[in-house]
């Protein structure tokens, strides 16, 4: 990541989302495809596995968003770049 900064609340909404605005800069391509097909079939989320992980957050939770992930599926994702 480049840069991050909070994006100011607006005044007239009493209930609101913390937000942040990002930069960042492409560093590599990616060495083979990871998208939806690929990580549809993870489903067990008991399975501890990085694949899961992913597809849970990618694809069941709002895309538009920061998330943490654990060390194992870093690991995994760097095998992508």
């Amino acid at each position: 990541m480049t840069s991050a900064e909070p994006v100011p609340r607006k005044p007239d909404i009493a209930r609101q989302t913390p937000r942040v605005s990002i930069a960042v800069r492409r560093v590599a391509l990616a060495k083979g495809p990871l998208g939806r097909d690929a990580l549809k079939r993870f489903k067990d989320w008991d399975d501890g596995r990085p694949e899961t992980e992913l597809n849970f957050k990618f694809y069941r939770q709002a895309t538009n968003k920061i998330v943490g992930i654990t060390d194992e599926t870093a690991a995994f994702l760097d095998r992508f770049f």
